[in-house]
């Protein structure tokens, strides 16, 4: 085949391919529309059996998702580094009649992770449903923030990401058939106040979802389901302080509720609130100068967390 041949055969293929796209198109805005008005609790998957590991499950928002899980018929992993929370988590999964194991687990070690991640496989089975959820963050300006806090929200926030996906992501791909939940914030989305580390580290979970689903749908995983969950301030204690001008923090059980709705429907992108969705494009369509007069005067995203401090114990976690 000569260069002239070969050209135009590229471009009966772009051709082609950009017809199929049009053709795509209009199916998938089409199926969008039709699931919109479709209630989740329609079109929510069976997990009778699944093995789900919820990581940062001793407590917060993870205690809710382990819990919501388990009533669903799920064996349910709990991976925490605080044996209290782990073992109340446990007890509370049991008690309303729900299978559940504990695990201590240090996600700033990479090692640890790795050989829990085996002990789980012998003992229990190989995890189905992946939800890594655990996180922290400590709410100082970049040149307030230790080396140390920096590396530990890295560590626990993304690198423990990969480690947990590297281990059971394997058995995933042989079966063809998995779910692997990242849960990001919108701090992902949009950079925050106080939050350099954090920010960067949600920015890197969004990333790291992304190229994931790129990876395993280019090549044919289509079992293998990803969801991506981005919330808003939740008032679990992970934020005390913090004072919101246009929203309220959102409440533990609506989040976890919601996110478990998503990950059933096999949601792939998720914001809480879902409006917060619509401002984001600003970002790319208005003005710099003018974005940042909007966060600052309007907003006030910056003012809301100079109040910030952070991991108080929280009482407004209630369990239904």
């Amino acid at each position: 085949m000569n260069d002239i041949e070969e050209r135009l055969y590229e471009t009966v293929r772009l051709i082609k391919d950009i017809f199929l796209f049009f053709l795509l198109s209009a199916y998938y805005f089409c199926e969008s529309i039709i699931l919109f008005f479709i209630p989740r609790k329609f079109r929510r998957k069976n997990v009778v059996g699944e093995i789900v590991l919820v990581t940062g499950a001793g407590g917060g928002i993870g205690r809710l998702i382990a819990l919501k899980f388990a009533k669903l018929g799920a064996t349910v992993i709990v991976w925490d580094i605080k044996k209290d929370g782990i073992k109340d988590t446990v007890e509370l999964i049991t008690k309303y009649g729900g299978k559940a194991h504990g695990f201590t687990c240090d996600l700033t070690d990479r090692d640890e992770i790795y050989r829990t991640a085996n002990a789980i496989k012998k003992s229990i089975g190989d995890v189905t449903i992946l939800i890594n959820n655990a996180g922290v963050v400590y709410g100082k300006t970049l040149l307030d923030l230790p080396d140390n806090e920096i590396d530990r929200t890295f560590q626990v926030n993304i690198l423990a990401h990969y480690w947990t996906t590297k281990a059971f992501l394997k058995h995933m791909m042989l079966k063809n058939h998995g779910h692997i939940v990242t849960v990001a914030s919108v701090a992902g989305l949009l950079g925050t106040y106080k939050c350099t580390d954090y920010s960067a580290t949600k920015f890197a979970a969004v990333g790291f979802h992304e190229s994931l689903f790129t990876e395993l749908k280019a090549n044919g995983y289509d079992g293998i389901q990803l969801t991506l969950i981005c919330p808003y301030y939740i008032n679990t204690g992970m934020f005390y302080g913090v004072k919101p001008r246009l929203m309220a923090m959102l409440e533990p059980e609506e989040v976890a509720e919601q996110s478990v709705a998503a990950i059933l429907a096999n949601e792939i992108n998720v914001t809480l609130p879902t409006c917060v969705r619509f401002f984001l494009p600003l970002k790319c369509f208005l003005p710099d100068k003018l974005c940042w007069a909007l966060m600052y005067y309007v907003m006030q995203g910056p003012q809301s967390m100079m109040t910030f401090k952070g991991q108080e114990k929280n009482e407004n976690i209630k369990v239904k």
